[in-house]
């Protein structure tokens, strides 16, 4: 596939999760639950026993069978470490929050509800499974809790050490090789912002990133580069060259091999592209920060964890920003989007307001009313911002918008 018309982000993120796909086969490893978050999960993780094993009181008191008859004989004690004791009716056993009830009890009476007198039990009645938490009903044995393709999470270990459960089978973390192109960067007159920050993204979404020398402006230099690290790598990314001008080499070489998508319809971020160089996917990121952190974020991530969800914030623009170009009825193609911060100085509110970050009203400013993505591009600042606006509308003051918040994509 060649094509060399930008398309829109859906469609590039559905190519990328396809190309995915057709590389489902990744090596997998075991990986103890205390090493596992971050980690892309190869195979579903069921529950190993049925948990919790019996019935047990969620509060201290006692239990008996809720059909049976007041007064009732006390004949024991149970706590969390004991197995469950058997009762007869007519007879109840003092329970500590947390133990296993008989197997003929199905209700627990709180202490504070329990008149004790010479051993015999009185109370209110009660209602079967009354301060009881049923056996199975955090797992039941068997029962499918992850599904293959899902992130570990840190939470998840609590949950699956309880089901038995001690290690996951991952994906193995794919090898990915970041290779800055400028002439500039290369000659050492203007620092790499992109690399680290690519490194940092690659890191978050579980996989092993490998900082390579940057190559000048020349395009026998930028093709050895990349097909050397697609040799070397299981995916690399580049930054820079993906423009259309003359020292622009990265593209063109690309476009020798089978090209995916060749410039995606979102500012900043517009000159990305995917190919396949070899058996390995090559990303070309844009040079200008901002530009490629957008671009990665938001249409690379789901190549590399697997999924292509988008949480968003509820908030209150604080400014009217309006599109370039006579976008902005709903009706363009491009998406925009809006580096916006969360509550700004003005503290907490409910819903949070989204101030655009490079609006003259903001502590950044590079345009009055007019979203410059150019601008906020060349930016390193919009770094501070907290997430995203998309959209391909103006946006009014006041108005509800949908923020993609950084954490969630980063």
């Amino acid at each position: 596939m060649n094509d060399s018309e930008p398309i829109r982000r859906s469609a590039a993120v559905e190519r990328l999760l396809e190309l995915r796909a057709a590389r489902a086969d990744a090596p997998t490893e075991r990986v103890e639950l205390a090493a596992a978050a971050g980690r892309t999960l190869a195979e579903p993780v069921a529950a190993g026993r049925d948990v919790p094993s019996h019935d047990r009181a969620t509060m201290d008191g006692f239990a008996f069978a809720a059909d049976d008859d007041y007064p009732l004989t006390v004949v024991g004690r149970v706590f969390p470490e004991d197995d469950p004791p058997t009762i007869r009716r007519g007879e109840a056993v003092e329970i500590a929050t947390g133990a296993p009830l008989p197997p003929e009890a199905d209700a627990v009476l709180m202490r504070e509800d329990a008149t004790v007198e010479d051993g015999r039990l009185s109370g209110a009645s009660l209602a079967p499974e009354t301060n009881v938490y049923p056996a199975g009903a955090t797992a039941a044995a068997g029962e499918r809790l992850l599904s293959a393709g899902a992130t570990f999470e840190p939470r998840h270990a609590a949950l699956l050490r309880d089901v038995g459960v001690d290690a996951v089978t991952a994906e193995r973390p794919r090898t990915v090789g970041i290779l800055a192109t400028g002439t500039e960067i290369h000659e050492g007159r203007q620092p790499d912002r992109d690399s680290e920050m690519l490194a940092g993204l690659v890191g978050r979404w579980g996989h092993r990133a490998e900082i390579l020398d940057a190559v000048p402006d020349e395009e026998t230099a930028v093709r050895e580069a990349i097909e050397a690290a697609a040799a070397e790598h299981d995916a690399v990314l580049t930054t820079g060259g993906t423009s259309v001008g003359r020292a622009d080499h990265v593209v063109g070489v690309l476009a020798a091999h089978e090209m995916s998508f060749r410039g995606v319809a979102l500012r900043p971020g517009r000159p990305v592209a995917a190919a396949v160089v070899g058996e390995t996917p090559v990303f070309a990121l844009p040079g200008k920060p901002v530009a490629a952190h957008t671009a990665a974020t938001l249409v690379l991530r789901p190549y590399f964890v697997g999924r292509d969800r988008l949480p968003t914030v509820g908030a209150t623009s604080a400014a009217r920003v309006t599109l370039p170009g006579g976008d902005g009825d709903g009706t363009g193609s491009v998406e925009y989007a809006i580096p916006v911060t969360l509550d700004g100085e003005g503290g907490s509110t409910d819903p949070p307001t989204a101030t655009p970050l490079g609006h003259a009203a903001s502590s950044l400013s590079l345009y009055e009313e007019r979203f410059a993505p150019g601008r906020v591009a060349s930016s390193t600042r919009i770094a501070l911002a907290d997430g995203v606006v998309l959209t391909r509308e103006a946006l009014s003051a006041g108005e509800r918008v949908a923020v993609v918040p950084y954490e969630a994509v980063e």
